[in-house]
């Protein structure tokens, strides 16, 4: 079983979206994780709870036993996220309030999510992928 990971930004988040979760699954399980930037000095987020949540996240998707696409989401950096009207805030499909965000997306919608400090629990992310 594999895990396939994209990276997009806002500028290009569209393009993979459509791509990667418009069509037939073909069985896999589709995730979108939403983050916050990287910082340039470092392998870590301006967040906090992404640095946290990521490991947890990627440990039990290794371990699923199912082909998963992850999607992975950034955010840009800390004054882009604030803005109110972020795309991904407004966006009636995501209505994001909070980094990280992980949702399970089927059949063409959101079907579960954790947020903030939720993200980083194996129990909560277990039900989710479940």
């Amino acid at each position: 079983m594999t895990v396939e990971k994209i990276d997009a930004t806002v500028a290009d988040f569209d393009g993979h979206f459509e791509r990667l979760f418009a069509g037939d699954d073909g069985g896999k399980l589709k995730l979108l994780l939403f983050l916050a930037d990287r910082e340039p000095s470092s392998s870590l987020t301006w967040c906090p709870d992404c640095n946290v949540a990521e490991p947890v996240i990627y440990e039990k998707l290794e371990s699923l036993g199912k082909d998963v696409v992850l999607l992975r989401a950034f955010v840009g950096d800390k004054p882009t996220w604030r803005d109110p009207a972020h795309p991904w805030r407004v966006d009636p499909r995501f209505a994001l309030k909070g980094v990280p965000t992980l949702l399970r997306w089927d059949k063409g919608a959101a079907a579960g999510r954790l947020e903030d400090d939720e993200a980083n629990v194996g129990d909560k992310i277990d039900a989710l992928l479940n």
